[in-house]
Order: C-alpha cells, then sequence, then structure tokens
C-alpha cells in the first residue's frame, strides 16, 4: 500500500511538472527552437515550420530523388538533343536544422545540399562526366553541392501564421512556389553564357503530410521529436547546369526538374550508397551548419568551388575541361 501511495505520488509529481513548464523553458541550448515553437498555436504554423527542421533542433533530412529532361523549344536541337529527352536521375538530400537566434524568437532554417546526377537508367550509379551532344565534348559532372542553403530569420511570435492548407483525401496539402531571378553579371562579375548575365529559374514545391501525423504534431504547448513524416512533389525550370558548358545566349533551352522528396529523421537513415559517397568525396555534408551564414545555389557554388571565387572564368573553366 505505501509503495503504491508513493509511486502515485511521484506520478502526480511527473504530471504536474509536464503541465507546469512555462513556454521559455528548453533544453538549455541559447540556440534550441522548441521555446519558440512551442508558443506558436495556429496550427498551419505549427506544420511549416516542422518543414524547416526539427522543433527539438536536431538535424534531419530530405531525401531528393528523381530525373532531370531537356526543355528544347521547337525541338530544334534534334537529333542530338531533343526535346524531353532525359538527361540525368538526380539523388541526394538537404540537412537541415531549426535555429534560434540566442535572447530573441528569430529563427533560421540552416541546411546544406547535396544532389548527385546520375545515369538515367540507373539511379544508384554517379555520373563523373558527360558528353555534351551540341559541341561533342565531355565534361566532369559537378553535383549540386550548396553549402549553406539558408533562410529566415523569420519572427516566431504565437501569434506566427501559417501558409492556406488544403485537405485532400486523408493529407493536408500547401504549395510554394518562387520565381528565382540573380544577375550574376552584377553580383559575381560572371555571364555564364546566361541570357544579360541574369539566372531565372521557377521552384514549385508540393507539400503533404498524412491527417493522422498532422494531428499528433500540431497540439499546442508541445514541442515534437522526431522529424514530421512529410512528402513534397518538387518540380523545378532553370537554365542548363553550369558543367554542362552550353551558354543558354546561345544554345536556345533549359532544364526541367522533376522530383520527390520525404523526410527522415537523420542523415544516419540515408542509404548506404548514398552516405558511402558523401563521406568519401563530400563529408561536409553529414550535418547542417551550425549558424547562419550566406546562401549558394548550383550556380554560386560553382562560382565559389569550380571558378575559384573569379581566379578564372566559366568559359576558361569549360575550354580547359572539355576534352
Amino acid at each position: 500500500m505505501k509503495r503504491s501511495l508513493l509511486t502515485r505520488s511521484f506520478a502526480l509529481a511527473a504530471l504536474l511538472m509536464s503541465v507546469a513548464v512555462p513556454a521559455s523553458a528548453g533544453t538549455g541550448d541559447p540556440t534550441d527552437p522548441g521555446p519558440v515553437f512551442r508558443q506558436v498555436t495556429d496550427r498551419n504554423a505549427r506544420l511549416s515550420l516542422q518543414t524547416f527542421g526539427r522543433p527539438d533542433g536536431a538535424d534531419m533530412v530530405f531525401r531528393i530523388s528523381g530525373s532531370v529532361y531537356a526543355d528544347v523549344p521547337g525541338n530544334a536541337l534534334d537529333p542530338a538533343l531533343r526535346h524531353g529527352q532525359k538527361l540525368f536521375g538526380i539523388e541526394g538530400y538537404n540537412i537541415r536544422r531549426l535555429y534560434r537566434e540566442p535572447g530573441t524568437t528569430r529563427l533560421y532554417q540552416l541546411s546544406r545540399e547535396i544532389v548527385f546526377y546520375t545515369d538515367p537508367a540507373d539511379p544508384t550509379r554517379i555520373l563523373r562526366e558527360w558528353t555534351n551532344p551540341v559541341d561533342g565534348k565531355t565534361y566532369p559532372v559537378v553535383p549540386i553541392n550548396n553549402d549553406t542553403v539558408n533562410f529566415g530569420p523569420f519572427d516566431v511570435t504565437p501569434s506566427y501564421a501559417g501558409p492556406p492548407v488544403r485537405r485532400l483525401h486523408d493529407e493536408t496539402t500547401w504549395t510554394s512556389d518562387i520565381p528565382v531571378r540573380t544577375d550574376f553579371g552584377a553580383t559575381l562579375d560572371e555571364r555564364f553564357g546566361l541570357t544579360g548575365g541574369t539566372y531565372t529559374a521557377q521552384e514549385m514545391f508540393d507539400f503533404f503530410v498524412d491527417e493522422r501525423e498532422v494531428a499528433a504534431r500540431t497540439k499546442p504547448g508541445r514541442v515534437p521529436s522526431g522529424a514530421m513524416r512529410t512528402k513534397i512533389s518538387w518540380a523545378r525550370t532553370s537554365p542548363w547546369a553550369p558543367f554542362m558548358c552550353l551558354a543558354e545566349s546561345e544554345v536556345r533551352g533549359a532544364l526541367t526538374y522533376h522530383a520527390r522528396s520525404w523526410s527522415l529523421d537523420s542523415y544516419g537513415e540515408v542509404e548506404p550508397w548514398l552516405r558511402a559517397e558523401v563521406e568519401a568525396r563530400h563529408p561536409l555534408y553529414r550535418s547542417a551548419p551550425e549558424q547562419p551564414g550566406p546562401s549558394q545555389n548550383s550556380w554560386s557554388s560553382f562560382h565559389a568551388k569550380q571558378l575559384g571565387g573569379g581566379a578564372t572564368t566559366w568559359a576558361a573553366w569549360c575550354s580547359a575541361n572539355g576534352r
């Protein structure tokens, strides 16, 4: 009887402690997003924040898998390069975390992104070189390797609101469409063969979360553990990738990326064949960044890592590497 009463006393004390934790409580880490996330009451906001990163502040992964196609107006490059031709597979991931600016309610999404171009017929065979059918030369394939890809800060107060969502059958879904325009001629003093030196693209995302997952992870006052089980459909239209050495201003056409993405709790859940490639050649991408910094995309990353930050030009790189 005494043991039973004692057990119940401890259980009651634990319950009282669990419901009495103030909104400012957390792990003691000043960058922990949990105390800020806990205060958000809007259901849609709690959903969208969990695509930026785990509310507990640990790393999570969005695994990416899809294909890249040639978009050639008028099929003008046929038969060398046909409109709609599948040029590559893409396999990789974005590894990310939510980061709180110490002493504030301002959150960042911090991430790194590594995506490999693969054999169109074998998604696990990473391409090291590619023969350009327009000029007949073979070039080294440079993966998408963006360090870093950061967003924020966004001030997450209790009234922070999320995007509008819809219910489709048993899933909640929402969309994020992003037009991209960057004048690399002005910002990097490198035109990459782009029309007017300006990079233009369209990024289109659809997010899907099962209604049971929604119910479990949007309860006010709680900080869910782990990554929210999320599926993403992603499409991008953009110029020829820099390693292809096709000048958009001279070779009319573009690329269409079409991929699926799904959340993983951590880097350890990435398939062994993909982790082996990362650990051998790109070990930095085993974890998300520790603090905010400038972002890269495929072109600015190529400029930094292949062109030496402007030590050489894109045209000179293509001339030196094509064989």
